[in-house]
């Protein structure tokens, strides 16, 4: 039997555009699961049990979690709720951990408050739940700054265009990496996937000649 990987996307997105990482991630042999939420209509709670519905319904030994943006915030809700019974790992692609300064800078004013909706409930705004280290989770976070957060300037410290470098650290991860990506770009990097099916099969990122390995043998 496969191991699954359950991909989340992130705010105001519908999964359709982790579509190449779900394919990278095909390839090397893993069953993929999108779950898609209202991010922006629906407040964390009802989409953790949406999640956790999603998840008793995959039928492997083995289920870990790719995450994008948003989608890590509500992942870490997700273990902070429920007993999560079956191995697995995560790793997240640029969410926001520790809060998000476009998030605050959106809601600040009463022009563009509207547009995040409650996706910034106990998370975008800070409040998201501590990690208790539930088990191997790796973190990548872009610094190329290009992004639809540029629109309200951007975070004032190495970004990704939406999301800060620091914005995604988090207390009790297993291993952390900054690539030359952007936030939307996280979504088709060669690179980032191949650091990301590293940390699934190993519990932690690869140095480039790893990579080149990888690449090598599939």
């Amino acid at each position: 039997m496969k191991e699954a990987v359950i991909l989340i996307h992130g705010v105001m997105m519908n999964g359709a555009e982790m579509w190449r990482l779900r394919q990278r991630l095909r390839e090397a042999g893993y069953a993929c699961y999108p779950f898609h939420y209202s991010s922006v209509k629906t407040p964390p709670e009802e989409n953790v049990q949406l999640l956790h519905e999603f998840v008793k319904s995959i039928d492997a030994r083995v289920i870990h979690f790719v995450c994008h943006s948003l989608g890590g915030l509500l992942l870490l809700h997700y273990f902070d709720k429920k007993i999560v019974s079956k191995n697995g790992r995560i790793v997240l692609l640029g969410s926001p951990v520790n809060g998000s300064e476009v998030a605050r800078r959106l809601c600040s004013s009463r022009f563009t408050r509207w547009i995040l909706g409650r996706s910034v409930e106990y998370g975008l705004l800070g409040g998201r739940p501590l990690w208790m280290k539930s088990r191997d989770l790796g973190i990548i976070a872009g610094s190329l700054p290009l992004g639809m957060g540029l629109i309200v300037g951007g975070p004032d410290s190495p970004h990704d265009g939406t999301v800060a470098v620091e914005e995604t650290y988090l207390g009790g991860a297993t291993d952390h990496l900054v690539l030359a990506v952007s936030h939307f770009g996280l979504l088709y990097s060669e690179r980032v996937a191949v650091q990301t099916i590293t940390f699934l099969r190993a519990g932690k990122f690869g140095d480039e000649a790893t990579n080149l390995l990888f690449d090598a043998t599939g």
